[in-house]
This record gives structure tokens, C-alpha cells and sequence, in this order.
């Protein structure tokens, strides 16, 4: 075995130059579209959905099919889908449950028994603020106000917060010493 064989001697990402890291990259998404390409159905996601496409035989008509979806399985046979369009496609939209909290995920994959992609590369498609509902919104103007004030050196919103409070604790106790007092 040489000492070449990446197999045996790959060394860890975080510690790959960045040229190495970018080949790295390249062959694992190679690796993940041709696993993606290999599935009978193709799909796409957002924070909220995931929808399925499956190209149908030509001739197939709505009333020819039987769709079945389950927690744990989704079944396309050969008599009612939820949407079809004229050119022969099948189309499903799941709508995620993690879309429903505050912590909405992306899928690696549609069914756990077919092969995975890399999540940690997925990011969200660009949205207006106004599109997101109060909670989401508060949390992501949180977020950018924090990174904002961060890049200027600032103190972020909640690091401000325990500032104010120790502030006030210091009035409403004039008699102790707070020289040594450190926020964290």
C-alpha cells in the first residue's frame, strides 16, 4: 500500500489546506449527485418543505395511480397523487414538522434507507424579513444586530442586557463594592 492511498491517510478537514479542502469538496459532491442521481424520484428542499418529484410512464394518468405516505414510508403505485402536472411529473410536498418550531432543519434525505447529502453545506435561499413570522423575524433581526455590533467591537444585545442589569443592581445597593465585578 502506498503512502499516497487517501483512504488510509486522509488527515482530518479542519486540518487540510484550503486547496485540499476544495478537492475534498469536489469529490464528495460527485459522490452525492451520482448517489442522488441514482434514486427513482428526485427532490428539493427548503426550510419548510420537501418536495418530490417522480417522472411518470408515458400515458400514466392521475386516475392510474395509488400514492401512500406515511411517518415512516412513501409509496408510489400504479390509482389519486396529490398534484400532477401535464408533463408527466408527480408531485409531493411534505411540509417538514421542524418547519412548525423554532428550529427549523434540513432533511438529509427523503427516506432513511437511501443515501445521505451533506446538510452542513445546504443554506437557506435569501428572504425578506417580512416574510417570516414574528418569533422567526425577532430572532433573526436579534442575530443581525448582534453580528453588526460584533464587526464594530460593540457589546451584543445580550451582553448589553447583563450590563443593565448589573447596573441597576449596583443602584438599588449603593452599600457594596462592585470594583471587581466582571459580566460573563
Amino acid at each position: 500500500m502506498s503512502t499516497n492511498d487517501s483512504a488510509t491517510t486522509e488527515k482530518p478537514y479542519d486540518e487540510m489546506s484550503k486547496q485540499e479542502q476544495e478537492e475534498h469538496d469536489r469529490i464528495a459532491r460527485a459522490k452525492e449527485q451520482a448517489e442522488q442521481d441514482a434514486l427513482p424520484y428526485k427532490w428539493t428542499q427548503d426550510l419548510n418543505t420537501a418536495t418530490v418529484t417522480v417522472t411518470l410512464p408515458a400515458g400514466t394518468r392521475a386516475r392510474d395511480l395509488i400514492v401512500s405516505i406515511k411517518k415512516k414510508s412513501l409509496k408510489l403505485m400504479h390509482a389519486i397523487p396529490f398534484q400532477t402536472s401535464d408533463d408527466g411529473v408527480l408531485y409531493v410536498e411534505l411540509e417538514k414538522l421542524s418547519a412548525r418550531t423554532s428550529s427549523p432543519q434540513w432533511w438529509p434525505h427523503i427516506l432513511t434507507h437511501h443515501p445521505r447529502i451533506d446538510t452542513a453545506k445546504l443554506a437557506p435561499e435569501n428572504s425578506k424579513l417580512s416574510d417570516l413570522d414574528g418569533e422567526t423575524r425577532g430572532m433573526v433581526e436579534k442575530m443581525m444586530f448582534d453580528n453588526q455590533q460584533k464587526q464594530m467591537g460593540k457589546p451584543t444585545s445580550d451582553e448589553q442586557r447583563k450590563f443593565e442589569m448589573l447596573e441597576k443592581f449596583k443602584n438599588a445597593h449603593p452599600e457594596m463594592d462592585f470594583s471587581n465585578a466582571k459580566i460573563g
